[in-house]
């Protein structure tokens, strides 16, 4: 048993076959009795926007500020009274009865990789980073991001991944954005990538299917073959064979129905199909409500490509014609289907992206279409589920929505909101290569979420 896993406070009961599950450490407990929201969340869904939303332009509309501040768009009323949004959200405008929009996200990275890190690890990267975007590319010195430490702090073994991240790898040539993997906790912890589209016919997981030829009897033989020759070389006092971990995972995700299924998206109705968008967006998250089925604790859905949602340039005709209407369109799916499985309850999901983008328009030298830049001190997200009381918003930006003018909230708060949901220890710790500490939840709890 690892017990750099554990509290100082806290121990955990330990069986012949394993650490005993069902219920949380005791601090975790004492802060579930007392806020009724601790530990709800058994799955959690975050959306994340790459290449960061304008917060004008989607939850945090400015109609009085003048033009070169408010843009193209119109605002609309919700069924939250008082809550405006943008007018190409009419989908989420009825149903804000389900979500919060959180309007005062903040931090200080305006770089797409340095922000990337902090919005899915909850920290800065952890060393001085050049200025050249070749220097803050993933490298495992990094925070592990939330999925991994996840792993590493309540690891699974019956054969469903910790975490499962899709559609998308965000790599744009040779820049791979941190944040996206285990960083110094190592490979054995990184999240089970999906680099596939799959709203592609031919959309399958390769990796869950057994050679041609190999029937699952052939592979629990080839299982025990190896079980043999490991315990064979550690009883002659030599070092087991390597890759055990490695190999264990992959022979559970193998043999393990329910996550095979999940990934069979053609399982699916047509009708339902459509109803999320027959589009990349749309069938990412109707994939990431299987995995929530399946009961994978935590799963990262990037919609789109690397900067996708980056509009420097043309940033009203890419929101108005593709952006805005998919994510309308599946989120809403996302949603009912939860709400209707009673799912909803149990899943806390997250839209939000790496940051926002500037309040003044501009235009970019050599471009007609102008767009919005790079900006962190204000952004908004949207939380749900798990909880997570619909109908209100919380934080408030200034008249042109460039800062927080009420408590503003950070990435590691996320990060702590989502552990905490997940039930996590709020005293657990990790240790980083230089084997200092670090309380993995770092941040403060959103607590008006539940209030």
């Amino acid at each position: 048993m690892n017990l750099r896993n554990l509290s100082r406070r806290d121990f955990l009961s330990v069986s012949a076959g394993g650490v005993v599950a069902g219920s949380l450490p005791l601090t975790a407990r004492k802060l579930a009795a007392r806020e009724g929201v601790v530990g709800r969340a058994k799955s959690v869904v975050i959306v994340l926007l790459s290449g960061g939303p304008s917060q004008l332009d989607t939850w945090d509309p400015k109609p009085a500020a003048p033009d070169a501040i408010r843009g193209e768009f119109a605002s609309i009323d919700t069924a939250t009274a008082g809550l405006r949004i943008c007018e190409h959200l009419p989908r989420l405008a009825r149903r804000t009865d389900r979500v919060a929009v959180v309007r005062s996200l903040s931090h200080t990275e305006h770089n797409h990789l340095l922000a990337t890190h902090v919005a899915l690890t909850g920290r800065p990267t952890p060393v001085p980073r050049g200025g050249s975007d070749l220097d803050r590319v993933q490298s495992r010195t990094d925070f592990p991001n939330f999925a991994a430490a996840l792993d590493y702090v309540q690891p699974r073994h019956d054969g469903i991944p910790t975490g499962v991240s899709l559609p998308n790898y965000l790599i744009e040539g040779p820049l791979t954005w941190p944040g996206q993997h285990a960083g110094f906790l190592g490979v054995r912890h990184d999240p089970w990538s999906i680099n596939q589209d799959p709203n592609e016919a031919g959309f399958r997981v390769d990796s869950l299917s057994l050679r041609e030829g190999v029937p699952p009897g052939r592979l629990e033989n080839r299982r025990a073959l190896l079980s043999g020759l490991q315990e064979v070389v550690a009883n002659r006092g030599g070092r087991a064979l390597g890759f055990q971990s490695q190999q264990e995972a992959a022979f559970s995700l193998l043999t393990s129905a329910r996550v095979t299924q999940a990934f069979d998206i053609h399982r699916e109705e047509a009708e339902t199909r459509e109803r999320y968008g027959r589009n990349k967006l749309g069938q990412s998250l109707l994939l990431s409500r299987r995995l929530v089925e399946a009961g994978v604790p935590m799963i990262q859905a990037a919609m789109g490509i690397v900067q996708t949602w980056d509009t420097h340039v043309d940033n009203w005709g890419r929101l108005k014609t593709v952006l805005l209407p998919q994510l309308d369109q599946g989120l809403e799916a996302l949603l009912d289907d939860l709400e209707t499985s009673g799912r909803l309850s149990e899943t806390l999901v997250v839209v939000m992206g790496e940051f926002g983008r500037t309040p003044r328009i501009s235009t970019l030298p050599g471009s007609t279409e102008p767009g919005r830049d790079h900006w962190a001190h204000v952004y908004s997200g949207l939380f749900s589920g798990a909880g997570v009381n619909g109908g209100q918003v919380i934080g408030q930006s200034d008249e042109i929505a460039a800062y927080p003018v009420s408590r503003s909230w950070s990435p590691a708060d996320v990060g702590t909101t989502v552990f905490s949901a997940l039930g996590v220890d709020p005293e657990v710790e990790i240790l980083d290569p230089l084997g200092r500490p670090n309380k993995l939840l770092n941040g403060s709890v959103i607590t008006p979420l539940y209030g």
